[in-house]
């Protein structure tokens, strides 16, 4: 990692990658998310078994930076479109990384930081954070933030605070499902662990193809003998996996699976 990320695994497989830009509220710019892209395949290539994503300082993401903006505000159309398409493709990494992903929400988020939480499977903030997508005040459209943001929060609010621009309270981000569980700042860590702890107890193969299950059943176009035979033949391949079998007879036997480890809280 460079200066402007930094990863750390613990022994368990639960990785951190924490935004470090907070001079400037983790903002993005070119090279932030040419890192992130290269760190989303490092932990999709590592075996992860969690990932937590969180920001440095007292920010999450405060979404694009001023001198990036600038350039792009400078730049051709061509070159606009060929930098949209890097960001996106960034989300769709970190959208699709086959393990768990926590968005630790430690401070305020807007526009492309909430693209990034909208992203992970679940997400815990501070009760002091807050939200908005505020492209439209500055005339622009929250385009490659959209697909992730709608799926997560649906029409109904997409339509109300992509309109608006208006800023969310964190009771306001849990109620529309952006964010999973809010706490008091200094319970975030406490609250993730529990939270780390019940991933840890599934298998990391089942819940990578619960990201793919979820992904086909959301995407499906109305096939329902296509995605019957899809879905009978997960789980007819996963009964019989390595892992599946682990998971059965460890059951039957009364005993922790294989790839439970102790809890060891500090």
């Amino acid at each position: 990692m460079t200066d402007l990320l930094t990863l750390t695994t613990d022994p368990r497989g639960v990785a951190t990658l924490t935004l470090n830009r907070p001079a400037v509220h983790n903002a993005f710019n070119a090279e932030l998310i040419a890192e992130l892209s290269a760190a989303f395949d490092r932990i999709a290539r590592d075996g992860t078994r969690v990932l937590i994503l969180t920001g440095a300082g007292h920010s999450f993401s405060a979404g694009a930076d001023l001198n990036w903006m600038r350039s792009m505000a400078d730049g051709s159309e061509a070159e606009n479109q060929a930098d949209a398409r890097r960001l996106a493709a960034m989300l769709r990494k970190l959208d699709q990384l086959p393990c768990p992903t926590i968005a630790r929400v430690n401070g305020h988020a807007f526009g492309g930081g909430v693209g990034l939480i909208a992203c992970c499977d679940l997400a815990v903030a501070s009760e002091r954070a807050r939200f908005g997508l505020t492209e439209v005040r500055l005339g622009l459209a929250p385009a490659t933030i959209a697909p992730f943001v709608v799926q997560k929060i649906g029409v109904k609010h997409a339509r109300r605070f992509m309109l608006t621009g208006e800023q969310l309270d964190t009771s306001t981000a849990v109620r529309i499902g952006l964010i999973t569980d809010q706490v008091p700042p200094d319970q975030i860590d406490s609250h993730l662990f529990d939270m780390i702890e019940l991933l840890l107890k599934g298998g990391p193969r089942a819940q990578a193809h619960v990201k793919d299950l979820i992904r086909l059943v959301t995407s499906h176009a109305g096939d329902s003998d296509a995605l019957d035979r899809q879905t009978s033949e997960m789980i007819a391949a996963l009964r019989v996996s390595r892992e599946g079998q682990e998971g059965l007879n460890a059951f039957l036997d009364k005993r922790s699976p294989a790839w439970v480890a102790p809890t060891t809280k500090d």
